[in-house]
């Protein structure tokens, strides 16, 4: 009995890790209710790295796509992209983007992040930010982690209608939903 259980779990441990993937081992543990151990082992087993090591491979993968922008040009770590598609990128608030006074990030960095994003998961050569439709929820503060998630959701033309949402840990702070458009690289330069 104890085996199906194991079989069960492990595998829902896999999907869990494909919705997810930046869950931790707690996390996991507390969702799956069951021990940090028992999570690493199962991890082990299934051959499956920690945290960091998952994110790490995730954003090598993810950099070797890019089309429009270079990877040096992506506010934030890129971790995942499907070009055309979606995008996810990571960001840890420092104290250089946050005010002196009240330490509280500030909008560009947040915006940037977003904006990065939507354009790297353009399938383009050449892109530009047509229109920012943009709406800050709640203030973002010194060291904190920002998750965004960016998804076209429709094609039109050379124009790319593109949804960012971004979290930190508890809820949504930021969102913006761009058109991007594509342009033909300047061959006459």
């Amino acid at each position: 009995m104890a085996r199906v259980q194991k079989k069960i779990r492990q595998e829902q441990l896999k999907e869990k890790l494909v919705t997810t993937p930046f869950f931790t081992d707690e996390e996991l543990a507390a969702y799956l209710r069951v021990s940090v151990q028992t999570i690493r082992l199962d991890r082990l087993e299934l051959g499956i790295p920690e945290l960091r090591e998952r994110t790490k491979q995730m954003a090598e993968e993810a950099q070797n796509k890019l089309k429009t922008i270079a990877s040096t040009d992506v506010v934030g770590e890129l971790i995942d992209l499907e070009l055309g598609k979606t995008g996810i990128s990571l960001m840890t608030v420092t104290p250089d983007m946050v005010f002196e006074k009240n330490k509280v990030a500030r909008g560009h960095y947040i915006f940037a992040q977003a904006n990065s994003l939507a354009l790297a998961i353009i399938d383009a050569p050449v892109a530009v930010t047509g229109v920012a439709n943009i709406k800050y929820k709640i203030a973002v503060h010194e060291g904190d982690k920002l998750v965004s998630r960016a998804e076209v959701v429709k094609k039109r033309g050379n124009k790319y209608f593109i949804w960012v949402k971004t979290r930190n840990d508890s809820q949504e702070v930021f969102r913006a939903k761009f058109i991007m458009v594509s342009l033909e690289p300047d061959l006459h330069k």
